[in-house]
């Protein structure tokens, strides 16, 4: 009877540890290699954004985080109360989870156009693939200065296409329309000078060749079954 009831007391108490961890992100490791993306994305570029641009964010994050209660939720959940915090930690969770979503979206040997359901909501919501492309373009090229262009699921599980400044994304509750990211461009110079220099649109354009399509159905997937 001592026995089952350590065992039952130790299974609470691992449970309990469990549930009081934090819920700190992970710097994850590039999922492919620097020059994976050439030639539509050159490997300096890579190399420089992920390993000084993207480790900044994470780094100031844990730094700024330190001592609060930030990760007591996951970031998605932080998002939604974000304009309580400070500016910077609002700047350096946003930079750090904006860019994590920017390695997985693309991928080597990719692009071409969706298929299946992601493919079925694109023309229902743009007409087609085509007219998508022109309203995203838009929306990245026309955001001014710093930011990011964004393909979103609403909550009625409908597409929408946004851009949000600096390092916000459209989880957080400081813009003018909410969603759940599933496709995102970053459009920070620091993402396109080296190649393209102030040719914003040719980055853009070459953007699609790179998209990982799979990816984003299972984002889209994974946000219609949380709805």
């Amino acid at each position: 009877m001592q026995k089952v009831l350590f065992l039952v007391l130790a299974a609470v108490l691992t449970v309990t540890c469990l549930q009081a961890q934090p819920a700190v992100p992970e710097f994850a490791p590039l999922p492919y290699a620097f020059d994976a993306l050439e030639p539509y994305i050159d490997a300096k570029t890579v190399e420089i954004h992920y390993g000084r641009h993207h480790r900044a964010y994470y780094d100031n994050l844990l730094k700024l985080a330190s001592n609060t209660t930030f990760f007591e939720r996951s970031l998605q959940e932080a998002f939604a109360e974000i304009a309580s915090w400070p500016e910077a930690l609002r700047n350096n969770a946003g930079g750090h989870f904006n860019h994590d979503l920017f390695w997985r979206v693309m991928a080597p040997k990719a692009g071409g156009e969706p298929q299946g359901k992601l493919a079925e909501k694109i023309n229902a919501t743009f007409e087609n693939f085509a007219k998508f492309k022109e309203e995203f373009k838009k929306a990245a090229s026309g955001r001014f200065g710093s930011g990011w262009a964004w393909l979103c699921v609403d909550t009625d599980g409908s597409l929408f296409i946004t851009s949000t400044a600096n390092q916000d994304n459209p989880l957080m509750n400081v813009g003018n329309r909410k969603g759940t990211p599933i496709l995102c461009l970053d459009v920070w110079e620091h993402a396109y000078y080296l190649k393209y220099q102030n040719q914003r649109g040719n980055y853009i354009d070459a953007f699609w060749n790179v998209v990982n399509w799979p990816e984003v159905a299972s984002r889209l997937d994974q946000a219609l079954a949380a709805k």
